[in-house]
């Protein structure tokens, strides 16, 4: 009896300290109305007839950011600004939130590919294809290199 009570309580402990999101203090799910309108702005021009799963902010060393989760496995992460810096989706991105001078890079060099990632880094920006290749680009849309890591 005393090793089924052992071995029930060890699962609720691994239950329990899996499930971090639920209850880390940093991170707050908003509703539809909380979600700040800059936001709703850019998820209504660019995503229009896709609905939100869920809206979250997160607090990290002060610094306030925003993940959107969309239906169709699409997921955004906003700045503090309101700024889009992250746009992930199992599907094509688009084109209206890719930088013009990136999108012509691709049309150009992978016409058979699209962009299913795009990232804004500390100095420069970074895409995924649908095949897997990541590239980086300049802050001004040039391209720097073929992303090895």
């Amino acid at each position: 009896m005393k090793a089924i009570t052992i071995i029930l309580s060890l699962i609720f402990i691994t239950l329990v300290s899996c499930d971090k999101d639920a209850n880390d203090p940093n991170e707050v799910v908003l509703t539809r109305a909380e979600i700040p309108a800059d936001i709703k702005t850019y998820l209504s021009t660019h995503f229009a007839s896709i609905s939100v799963n869920k809206a979250v902010k997160e607090t990290e060393n002060g610094v306030v950011s925003y993940e959107i989760y969309l239906n169709g496995n699409i997921e955004l992460e906003f700045d503090s600004n309101f700024n889009v810096t992250d746009i992930a989706a199992k599907t094509q991105l688009p084109n209206a939130v890719i930088p013009p001078a990136i999108l012509s890079y691709v049309e150009k060099n992978y016409p058979s590919q699209f962009i299913t990632k795009w990232e804004l880094e500390l100095a420069h920006q970074q895409i995924e294809l649908n095949n897997g290749v990541e590239l980086e680009f300049t802050m001004n849309g040039d391209f720097l290199r073929v992303d090895t890591d």
